[in-house]
C-alpha cells in the first residue's frame, strides 16, 4: 500500500521560508508525477507545484518564483522549498502522487492523483 507522509510545516512571519518534505513509498514506474496541493480554510484545494520523472516542473502562477519543487530520488523524498512566504500562503499542504496515468499537462488538478498524504499546516503571519 502506497503511503505518503508530509513534514516541515510550521508558523513563520511574512517573508520567511519553510521547506516541506514528503516521503513516498510508491514504486516508480515509467511515468510518475508528484505534487503539492494546499487548502486554506473555506477554500477549495488547489495545486501548487508538480514534478515528474523527467524532472519537469509545473507551478501555480501564485507561487512562481517563490516556491521550488524537487525530489531526492535515492531517499524517495519530495520537497517544496517555500521562500518569500505571504499570509495568503497559509493553508494545509498536501503531498500527492500518481505512479502511472497522470497527465502532466493536468498536473495541478486533484483528479490526476491516486494517493494523498494527511497534510502539514503552514501558517504565515503578517
Amino acid at each position: 500500500q502506497v503511503q505518503l507522509e508530509e513534514s516541515g510545516g510550521g508558523s513563520v512571519q511574512s517573508g520567511g521560508s519553510l521547506r516541506l518534505n514528503c516521503v513516498h513509498s510508491g514504486k516508480r514506474t515509467t511515468s510518475y508525477v508528484l505534487a503539492w496541493f494546499r487548502q486554506a480554510p473555506g477554500k477549495e484545494r488547489e495545486g501548487v507545484a508538480a514534478f515528474d520523472l523527467h524532472g519537469g516542473t509545473h507551478y501555480a502562477q501564485s507561487v512562481k518564483g517563490r516556491f521550488t519543487i524537487s525530489e531526492d530520488n535515492a531517499k524517495s523524498l519530495l520537497y517544496l522549498q517555500m521562500n518569500g512566504l505571504k499570509p495568503e500562503d497559509t493553508a494545509m499542504y498536501y503531498c500527492a502522487a500518481d505512479y502511472g496515468g497522470a497527465r502532466f499537462n493536468h498536473a495541478l488538478e486533484e483528479s490526476e492523483y491516486s494517493y494523498w498524504g494527511q497534510g502539514t499546516q503552514v501558517t504565515v503571519s503578517s
